[in-house]
């Protein structure tokens, strides 16, 4: 299962998040033994997050869930703060960020990345 986004993944948020600040959802699940490599990298990405303007507005771990099919429960969520989706590019292209993904790689084994828009961002037709 992917858990890093691909070029044409990130050419299409490029194209269709308007410009500006973005929440982006992560959903997590961890591999085996693989949360002290995901904390690992969160570690050392948060300098780089506040170097392109992100911040993090929560992260906590998942409990039994209320209301959801079987499979759809997550180890942890964790919400970050863009400030546009050219700011996210740049981050994750950034070599620094490059040199840290296998920790993020190794200690996952599904995610959810969907970058979301405030409700009254959005355009009446």
């Amino acid at each position: 299962m992917a858990v890093d986004p691909t070029g044409d993944d990130l050419a299409r948020v490029l194209e269709e998040v308007p410009d500006g600040p973005f929440v982006m959802l992560n959903l997590l699940r961890f591999a085996p033994d693989g949360r002290t490599s995901y904390e690992e990298y969160s570690r050392r990405a948060r300098p780089l997050l506040q170097r392109y303007g992100g911040e993090v507005l929560y992260v906590g771990d998942g409990t039994t869930p209320l209301v959801a099919e079987e499979g759809q429960d997550w180890d942890a969520v964790l919400l970050v703060r863009y400030p546009g989706p050219e700011a996210f590019s740049r981050m994750v292209a950034d070599p620094d960020y490059q040199e840290i993904t296998g920790l993020r790689a190794r200690g996952l084994a599904e995610a959810v990345l969907q970058p979301t828009l405030p409700w009254d961002s959005r355009r009446e037709s």
